[in-house]
């Protein structure tokens, strides 16, 4: 099913042309001229059947037309117009809609529970699918829109722990980059129902109450040890620049045992959350 256009005419010469047909109709009935009463019947019926094909097609509307059943054609422009009569006349609105979905509980790539929820803006593009192809097109939009979100937030996981690659794309660290890919599985879904999807994009996103804690301490434990191997990584160059001055500046000479014992005096004075206490050697270092 299409959507085409179809055969129409100006409404208003036609309401004149309806209005002059039955109002001749009743002066010819009622004027009391031999013969009057039937031309003043046929002119009635025909102004009937002319008032028959008005229609009036709001602003961002489409009409769809049915004749005794059979499809024949759209009309999108608005206005008053008049087409063919005795058809039935389906309004479909043509303007830009949105759908929030409801929280829905899925299980992520990773196992782990997640809501999600995501808001679609779409608009109708053919009126003659939306109409026909679907049952209702707007519970069909929510049903597979629903449906889409799940199987997006099933393929990716919620953030991005272990060994995963930088360039694998997770719900919380890649809006952009999963709103364009739900987009396109819900164009996929929704070009039966002649629909056009705008845009569509997570609004919610959570772990699920059950999980919810355990996971703040895993991200919270995830940011103190990249905390930690920034400080030891400086540490360790600190470290290396004092020793290499030292030995260039040939201020002392370590062996590999005081070496090894400055490295970690050094170490745990950076490293260590809490001040050191510095000890005074007043004797000798061997």
């Amino acid at each position: 099913m299409r959507e085409r256009s179809i055969f129409k005419m100006n409404g208003f010469a036609a309401l004149i042309i309806a209005l002059v047909c039955i109002l001749g109709g009743i002066y010819f009935i009622f004027g009391g001229s031999v013969g009057g009463g039937i031309g003043g019947v046929v002119l009635i019926i025909i102004g009937i059947i002319v008032a028959t094909s008005l229609t009036i097609v709001q602003p961002n509307q489409a009409k769809v037309l049915t004749f005794f059943g059979t499809y024949i054609g759209v009309i999108r422009e608005q206005g008053l117009w008049a087409t063919i009569p005795f058809t039935f006349k389906k309004s479909v609105s043509l303007r830009v809609m949105n759908f929030t979905s409801e929280r829905l509980k899925v299980n992520d790539l990773e196992g782990n529970p997640i809501e999600i929820a995501a808001v679609v803006v779409y608009k109708v593009n053919d009126s003659a699918k939306a109409l026909f192809d679907v049952e209702n097109y707007e519970t069909f939009i929510q049903i597979q829109s629903e449906t889409g979100i799940r199987h997006i937030a099933s393929r990716y996981a919620y953030d991005l722990y272990d060994d995963a690659g930088e360039s694998t794309l997770t719900l919380r660290q890649n809006s952009d980059e999963i709103a364009d890919v739900l987009l396109h599985d819900l164009q996929k879904r929704l070009d039966v129902a002649g629909v056009s999807v705008i845009e569509a994009r997570i609004m919610h996103l959570a772990y699920s109450s059950e999980i919810a804690a355990a996971m703040l301490q895993r991200q919270q434990a995830n940011a103190v040890l990249s905390a930690r191997k920034v400080i030891v990584d400086g540490a360790v160059g600190l470290v290396k620049a004092a020793i290499d001055q030292l030995q260039e500046q040939e201020i002392v000479e370590l062996d590999e045992e005081k070496k090894a014992q400055m490295v970690n005096n050094l170490m745990v004075a950076i490293v260590s959350e809490k001040g050191t206490q510095p000890i005074i050697n007043t004797g000798t270092i061997y």
